[in-house]
């Protein structure tokens, strides 16, 4: 494993190099056992504003939840804290079992050139997107608010005026989405939910006699 880090960084340097102080590039490991701190190495991290130590993107949460049905994904949208836009790609990379053991991200900051005209579309051109762009996060609180934003979003209206229905649902996202590998996250969405923790609980049980 040191040898495969080795040669990533190695890569990293590389690309960071090639393509400036716009390109972000991130390794996370998910051999780690404190999910909190999963970037071993990035380049660039004024990009994110990232440092080694730091927790995990949702790229992360998604590898640990069901990593073989994960396909590398180029050239999609993302977002930053303060709200540029970034190029990215991400690439799992496996060992000899097939198990995820590196995550490998190229995060470029294209802000500046979508104000540009066609000559740079292919350039930034992009999958296709249905949704909008993904936030990067740099901790697993902000990375649990995002999730928290979403399933609300899916739902449609705010936790307080949600039914039982409605919260069941948003807590199917949460656990679908791998919410509750984060440390704690019980307690931080019970308590937005306005539901006790056995409730919460009973929900996901819930949830899972009716798959």
């Amino acid at each position: 494993m040191g040898y495969t880090l080795n040669y990533l960084k190695q890569i990293a340097h590389g690309i960071a190099q090639q393509f400036g102080q716009n390109c972000e590039v991130v390794i996370h490991d998910l051999s780690a056992i404190d999910l909190e701190n999963t970037v071993v190495y990035i380049e660039n991290g004024q990009v994110t504003k990232r440092n080694i130590g730091d927790g995990p993107s949702h790229v992360v949460l998604e590898a640990r939840k069901d990593p073989s049905q994960l396909k590398d994904r180029y050239g999609y949208l993302t977002r930053t804290q303060d709200g540029r836009v970034l190029k990215s790609s991400t690439m799992y990379i496996r060992d000899d079992d097939n198990k995820i053991r590196y995550i490998f991200s190229i995060n470029f900051d294209i802000t500046g050139f979508s104000t540009l005209d066609s000559v740079v579309k292919s350039l930034i051109s992009t999958e296709p997107e249905t949704k909008a762009p993904e936030r990067i996060t740099q901790n697993v609180n902000d990375l649990l608010d995002d999730l928290i934003e979403e399933s609300v979003t899916l739902v449609g209206k705010p936790a307080a005026l949600m039914t039982k229905e409605e919260k069941v649902t948003a807590i199917q996202f949460l656990n679908d989405a791998g919410a509750f590998l984060i440390t704690k996250s019980g307690d931080k969405i019970s308590k937005y939910f306005g539901i006790s923790k056995y409730t919460l609980y009973s929900y996901i049980d819930v949830n899972k006699t009716t798959k």
